[in-house]
């Protein structure tokens, strides 16, 4: 993407922020793994959104003031011999071009550079990242700074910037449309995989590997999310991701994936037998979970409450559940419903797998995306059924972004009667 998109992301959110604010966001450590290796590094999605630069140890500093916003990005201060050892350090000039902010310091300037702003401008409000943790979680850079500004300055007003940030991620541009669908393309590709290599009695991480294979040739460097590939009772785990089980002949098997593009995510669920034929018990529930799928689909448009999709998604459930006598009818149906279906059918993607919503009362608008991914899991038969798609809001319904992945029984069953 181009640092002007960048820039636009900046300029509307300085319009959002109070007046006589500062805003700091980083980018982001690998934390440490054991003694000296770390996880994999990637870097904060709000840092991301702002600035398009991908290194760690960076932060950006917004400063407003009436209506001029100034802004500053923090790099790290070159290294030659850290070069050797890690690799190359963005420098000052290229942060510049990738992201568009016209001034750069360096990250060991930063406390000064921040006290300098707090002593000599009329700051009365701190916008910082604070995302909604469990409770347990390590302090973020920004939760210390935090901590740190309420004990030396309690005049000044600590908010929330992630909110700010929700609220403009939520709708996607061209662009980032453009991405999520490079993410599913590639997605479906491994899915197809998946599909033409497996056979009974193979290991779940064998079936797995197909995929994986099929991604990292695609230049793929990160996937959305761990992988589930579920065979059988396994597929009943809402989080399955052992993928380490013996697939027998006859099992479904649920595989729940998805490539990363870009920093923007696919999430597509496929669920098929592995012998390349549904019985007729698998197949009269997976036309339930199908046609609840369609349902939600059609409901989605602007002006709808998030909230109802899961509903609607509810109510096709257990009436078609009510036909086939899984549950029954009575005031305790919707009780008798979570034992098959537990989760919600949404979420918002993009940036991140669960992608951030501005708040719990989301009203769809165009330009969001949407996962919808109902399913039925039948601990007690061993099966395991979702069907996920991605789909993209628009002004008068929504379009499938994922729509030539083969989803009906028939469409899979052919697909599987080509293997070799």
């Amino acid at each position: 993407m181009h640092a002007e998109i960048f820039a636009d992301r900046r300029r509307r959110l300085g319009e959002a922020l109070q007046d006589r604010s500062l805003l700091l966001l980083f980018s982001g450590n690998s934390p440490v793994k054991s003694e000296d290796e770390t996880f994999p590094y990637t870097p904060n999605r709000n840092f991301y959104y702002l600035t398009g630069l991908t290194q760690a140890n960076l932060a950006l500093l917004l400063y407003k003031m009436g209506e001029t916003v100034s802004e500053t990005l923090f790099v790290q201060r070159p290294n030659p011999v850290a070069e050797k050892w890690t690799g190359h350090i963005l420098t000052a000039q290229e942060a510049r071009a990738v992201s568009g902010v016209p001034q750069t310091n360096y990250m060991d300037e930063l406390t000064d550079a921040i006290t300098a702003i707090l002593r000599r401008q009329p700051v009365q409000h701190v916008y910082l990242d604070l995302p909604a943790q469990p409770w347990d979680t390590a302090l973020t850079p920004a939760q210390n700074l935090g901590e740190q500004l309420r004990s030396r300055r309690p005049d000044l007003k600590i908010r929330n910037a992630h909110l700010e940030l929700a609220k403009l991620r939520a709708i996607k541009s061209d662009a980032e449309v453009a991405a999520i669908r490079h993410a599913i393309e590639v997605t479906r590709d491994g899915i197809l995989s998946m599909m033409n290599h497996a056979r009974p009695g193979m290991k779940e991480h064998e079936l797995e590997a197909y995929f994986d294979f099929v991604l990292k040739q695609a230049g793929v460097t990160d996937f959305a999310f761990s992988s589930i590939v579920a065979g059988g009772h396994n597929a009943t785990v809402l989080h399955y991701s052992e993928n380490n089980r013996v697939i027998d002949d006859g099992d479904l098997v649920l595989t729940d994936v998805g490539a990363q593009m870009e920093y923007y995510n696919g999430d597509i669920t496929r669920t098929f037998p592995v012998n390349g034929k549904f019985s007729n018990r698998q197949k009269q529930l997976y036309e339930i979970v199908l046609r609840a799928q369609q349902v939600v689909l059609d409901a989605i448009r602007p002006g709808v409450a998030y909230k109802d999709l899961n509903k609607l998604t509810r109510e096709t459930l257990a009436k078609e559940l009510q036909t086939i006598g899984l549950i029954s009818r009575g005031e305790d149906s919707d009780e008798q419903l979570s034992q098959y279906y537990f989760h919600n059918v949404s979420h918002s993607l993009g940036l991140d797998t669960h992608d951030v919503w501005p708040d719990g009362d989301v009203i769809l608008e165009p330009g969001m995306v949407l996962t919808v991914e109902p399913g039925i899991y039948v601990s007690e038969e061993k099966i395991g059924i979702r069907i996920e798609d991605n789909v993209l809001v628009t002004a008068d319904g929504c379009r499938v972004l994922s729509p030539d992945i083969p989803k009906t029984v028939e469409e899979i069953e052919a697909l599987m009667a080509q293997r070799d």
